[in-house]
């Protein structure tokens, strides 16, 4: 036997022997240590198992671990031994990147701490702290370390500003540099376009380091390719191994997750599935075994957290007290109203959708009417040059409130035509500090910014994108005005697509010709959109044919949308072949859903062999769900070998959606146990939102405690949504003290349904005053959903002028086009909130 095998063989017998003997002290059998451990009993048996042809997971050595009371990391050492196989072949100098050693971290965009202290005195010099480890570096540390077994992979860490994210992946790769790999930062000429045009020569043993990855990901023209590329990267094993890190905020993490709404168009399709299963959070706050960590580092001479531990409270917040943001947030609190106001104004802009780089015209515009009358009145005429010296003085290395930035010179070659990072302002530009720009989103999330703010926009904003971004958001305000000018000012700027936003515009006015010729000329200028757009105009006006060709010709220019109306209008046409020679092609495009719908509209007309043949073609196309639509079919059919085979595929592939989905098949026919192991590997990868659907399938079946064992799941595993789901299932079980309980407690860590929950008691028990009180509290830790509630109930009661101020408190929030104000104020809202006189 080879001597690394030998290794791995002794280290899996010392791990199983440490299991073993752990087991013994605590005498507990198999099965309480797998009810404990909340594990499979399958799962449990396998990790004891002599000739077992793998180490246990990490998950699950941890897990054991804590109910057997033995040392974590000792353990995890041992598995790793265990698993680890000779390294991977690392790419060559031509492949993008650079060594690891090679990189500062303050290049990657780790937020330094603070000047180096010596002696008392600062040398003016920027380092970094030490290092604390948490629960989130364990994770990412076994991800690290397959990687360096030779297994692609990629976590996104998802958290708030400045609470270290960025920093734990600098931490984490640091073992890799001593096996000769190569780290990658695209971003020039723009994160996207850099990615995009790099991901192809990415070579193995290369981490992709994508900081701040709504800046790749979320590009509304590069997103979605981007994605693509990096899936290929990560599934083809010839180019492995690879490690993609990144950084999210969550609210940008929530938006490229969330299921797009029926008849939306989904824009993050390929994003959504790239990030399933590969996120990870960190907590705003050390808990008190990290706390205690930092105090030892302090204790034994690490001024930097030392200095930190004195501000940091009870909250915990070290890693911001690191970065600055407590000095940042006061220079934004106690500033003089002018550069209040420039900040104010900053961060409405980035709120609202304006990029990184914020126009000095535009800032001096907008900040009038963040100004009071009198402070207005007693502005100085240097005013502007002198606020925007002061917001450029740093706090902490190089923070700063508000900082002259720029962007990069456009490269491209002679003749090559313009990309999206063209047409930005002439003038000088401004980034807003990360820090009080997420501030801004919570503190300011309820608010819609003044008139000058507006005006200063469509005056000085000279990027589409930013102007379409913009128009969408004062959409989402019923400020219907402003939304049809930017994004005409957009359309003038040569972006058509704004052409086809006026052209709905028009259409919810009922302007239908007007809406028809916008649609023309941006159809004229190439938008597929537009095609699309006419295509159901004359659908609506009965000429079908006419409809088709607008179908086809947006079909054959990439639109998928178009694609997949195409197919339906065909199957509503009987025409099953042209429907099919429609969704073919799209599979060449790597676009297999319209084959999948296709299918699903076989198998409702009862043609379940025409259909399973669809979704075999779909699901080799990459198409996951369509693998669980064959397995049931295989069901159904009798063939239980061939299902089960299908079911191996998925469960391998790790996909949450179609592990529940896979549960739900079981659990319908009676298989529990084995519903709830494929549940168990969904949470095990992080995703609990679909747990939920199970949970009432098994009360529909009368399996309340089954039904209570998936809630308590997913509230182990740290979703707060359960407590609430919970509370509801004790409520109608009529243990109204306890629903109450949990509710509070879920309320207490942030689940805002929880506190509209508690307001709908209180209403049904007849505490109208109560319910509102709690429904303002959920206002004001996020959930402005609670507005259109109270604005329901006061309308139930008769006051329409209470109902009004809710309503546009709820438009202010952005939340207009979930409540249908049209019929309240047709012509939409000024921006102080005056209903606006007829004005299209």
């Amino acid at each position: 036997m080879h001597e690394p095998e030998q290794e791995r063989n002794a280290a899996l017998v010392e791990l199983q022997t440490r299991l073993a003997d752990g087991l013994a002290r605590t005498r507990l059998s198999k099965t309480q240590l797998a009810t404990q451990a909340r594990l499979s009993r399958t799962t449990v048996q396998m990790a004891f198992q002599p000739d077992a042809i793998a180490a246990p997971s990490a998950q699950t050595v941890v897990a054991l671990a804590r109910v057997l009371r033995l040392p974590e990391k000792e353990l995890l050492d041992l598995r790793r031994v265990a698993t680890e196989g000779p390294g991977p072949i690392c790419g060559t100098d031509e492949a993008p990147g650079k060594p690891i050693s090679d990189w500062d971290p303050h290049d990657l965009e780790v937020h330094p701490a603070g000047p180096a202290f010596t002696g008392g005195r600062s040398k003016g010099l920027t380092h970094l702290s030490g290092y604390v480890m948490r629960d989130h570096d364990r994770i990412l540390a076994e991800a690290v370390r397959d990687a360096a077994g030779g297994r692609s992979r990629m976590v996104v860490l998802v958290g708030s500003s400045s609470t270290g994210k960025t920093r734990a992946c600098w931490e984490a790769v640091q073992p890799l540099a001593s096996r000769g790999w190569r780290l990658w930062h695209p971003f020039d000429p723009t994160r996207s376009e850099a990615a995009l045009e790099g991901l192809q020569r990415v070579s193995p043993c290369t981490v992709v380091w994508l900081n701040e990855a709504q800046h790749y990901l979320g590009n509304p023209g590069l997103g979605e390719q981007v994605a693509a590329a990096i899936h290929s990267l990560l599934t083809e094993p010839a180019r492995g191994p690879i490690l993609v890190l990144g950084t999210l905020w969550p609210d940008f993490a929530d938006e490229y997750t969330d299921l797009t709404a029926p008849g939306q168009r989904d824009r993050y399709s390929r994003v959504r599935e790239l990030l399933a299963g590969r996120t990870l959070t960190v907590p705003d706050s050390f808990d008190e075994p990290a706390l205690q960590a930092a105090a030892s580092l302090a204790k034994n001479g690490d001024q930097l957290l030392a200095d930190a531990l004195t501000r940091a409270t009870a909250g915990g917040r070290v890693a911001q007290h690191l970065a600055g943001a407590p000095e940042l947030l006061r220079r934004y609190e106690q500033g003089t109203p002018a550069a209040k106001a420039l900040l104010e104004a900053a961060m409405d802009g980035r709120r609202l959708g304006i990029g990184l780089h914020l126009p000095q015209s535009f800032l001096i515009d907008a900040a009038s009417d963040y100004l009071s009358d009198d402070d207005f009145d007693h502005l100085m005429e240097d005013w502007a040059e002198a606020s925007f010296a002061d917001l450029a003085r740093p706090v902490h290395g190089k923070q700063a409130p508000l900082r002259r930035t720029g962007a990069r010179p456009d490269r491209r070659p002679p003749g090559s035509p313009p990309g999206a990072s063209q047409g930005s302002s002439i003038g000088p530009m401004f980034r807003l500090a990360d820090y009080l720009e997420q501030h801004g989103r919570k503190a300011r999330r309820a608010k819609c910014p003044p008139d000058s703010f507006w005006h200063a926009a469509y005056t000085h904003l000279a990027r589409p994108e930013d102007l379409n971004d913009l128009a969408e958001s004062a959409l989402d305000r019923h400020r219907l005005r402003w939304a049809y000018h930017l994004h005409q000012r957009a359309a003038d700027l040569g972006d058509p697509s704004a052409l086809v936003y006026m052209g709905r515009m028009q259409e919810s006015f009922g302007r239908g010709k007007e809406a028809a010729a916008l649609f023309r000329q941006a159809a004229e200028s190439g938008d597929s959109n537009a095609l699309l757009e006419l295509a159901f105009v004359h659908q609506k006006c009965g000429a079908r044919q006419e409809a088709y060709s607008l179908f086809r010709l947006a079909a054959e220019a990439g639109n998928k949308r178009a694609v997949i109306h195409l197919v339906f209008n065909l199957v509503d046409d009987g025409d099953w072949e042209g429907a099919e020679a429609v969704a073919s092609p799209a599979l060449d495009r790597g676009y297999p859903l319209a084959l999948y719908l296709l299918a699903e509209q076989r198998e409702r007309v009862g043609d379940s062999v025409g259909a399973a043949s669809l979704y075999h073609r779909a699901a080799e196309a990459g198409e996951s769900r369509a693998l669980v639509d064959l397995v049931r079919l295989r069901r159904q059919a009798g063939d239980r070998e061939g299902a089960e085979a299908l079911e191996k595929q998925v469960a391998a592939a790790g996909k949450p959606h179609e592990l529940y989905s896979l549960a739900v098949l079981r659990d319908a026919v009676g298989e529990s146990a084995a519903a709830m192991a494929l549940i168990r590997q969904a949470v095990g990868v992080g995703d609990f939102a679909e747990i939920f659907p199970l949970v009432a399938m098994r009360l529909q079946a009368g399996d309340r405690e089954g039904a209570e064992e998936l809630v308590a799941m997913a509230a182990d595993a740290g979703d707060a949504r359960a407590l609430t789901y919970l509370a509801q299932l004790r409520d109608d079980s009529g243990s109204s003290a306890e629903a109450e309980e949990l509710a509070r407690r879920a309320a207490d860590d942030g689940d805002t349904v929880a506190l509209c929950f508690l307001a709908t008691r209180r209403e049904e028990a007849g505490d109208f005053e109560g319910a509102e009180t709690l429904y303002r509290q959920a206002i004001e830790v996020g959930d402005e959903s609670a507005l259109a509630k109270l604005a329901r109930r006061r309308e139930e009661v008769g006051d329409q002028q209470g109902a009004d101020a809710y309503y546009r408190l709820a438009a202010n929030a952005g939340k207009a086009q979930h409540l249908q104000l049209g019929a309240r104020w047709p012509h939409g809202l000024d921006a102080d909130g005056v209903p606006t006189a007829p004005w299209l």
